[in-house]
């Protein structure tokens, strides 16, 4: 089965597990959230359109990732008036996963995913060990949320009070802090596993 939904001014052709980008809906990842404007929706040629949106239909999506699109420049200039403008925009979107289509005003039977917990520690950073964890402690800085809101004057200061000599930097301290607290895995894991693979082949 197939449904023609509309959201964010536009319109798709879905059908279940599909995964498409649409215009930002509010929801956090793994949520389901429901899609009511339904322009039409059926199977083969049996199909059902509404006027302009079928009564009781909806579309239940899972939320699998919150992001932006790439930045577009708007830019005017006038011709001999000394006149320029220039504008960037990056919409935000959301990554969502078709779980079912819904008629006569039927709930979602899927629930919500369970939240990951997220292990708040710093030696999951590659190149953190125990000791170093200890002298970023001594420091104050004892989660990866702190490491994660490190600007370039805390980040110079902290390299020069623990001797790192540019380490926070050059191992991207602070983009991987943001990943795991994503819920992704750490770097360290993600390495091995593709060096093990590579063994393998």
């Amino acid at each position: 089965m197939f449904a023609v939904i509309k959201t964010g001014g536009k319109q798709y052709r879905v059908a279940a597990d599909d995964v498409l980008k649409i215009e930002k809906v509010a929801g956090e990842v793994g949520e389901i959230v429901t899609l009511g404007e339904v322009l039409a929706f059926g199977e083969g040629a049996d199909v059902t359109i509404g006027a302009p949106f079928v009564d009781g239909a909806s579309v239940a999506v899972e939320v699998v990732e919150q992001g932006k699109a790439k930045t577009v420049i708007a830019f005017k200039k006038r011709r001999r008036q000394n006149s320029r403008r220039k504008r960037g925009h990056r919409q935000e979107l959301t990554t969502i996963r078709i779980s079912e289509i819904l008629t006569g005003g039927a709930k979602p039977s899927k629930a919500a995913a369970p939240k990951k917990e997220i292990v708040d520690d710093v030696s999951l950073i590659s190149g953190v060990g125990p000791v170093l964890k200890g002298k970023l402690a001594e420091a104050g800085i004892t989660s990866l949320a702190q490491i994660s809101t490190l600007k370039k004057k805390d980040i110079a200061k902290l390299d020069e009070e623990l001797s790192l000599g540019g380490r926070i930097v050059r191992e991207e301290w602070v983009a991987q802090a943001k990943e795991l607290l994503a819920g992704k895995a750490p770097r360290a894991k993600v390495d091995q596993a593709a060096a093990a693979a590579a063994d393998a082949e």
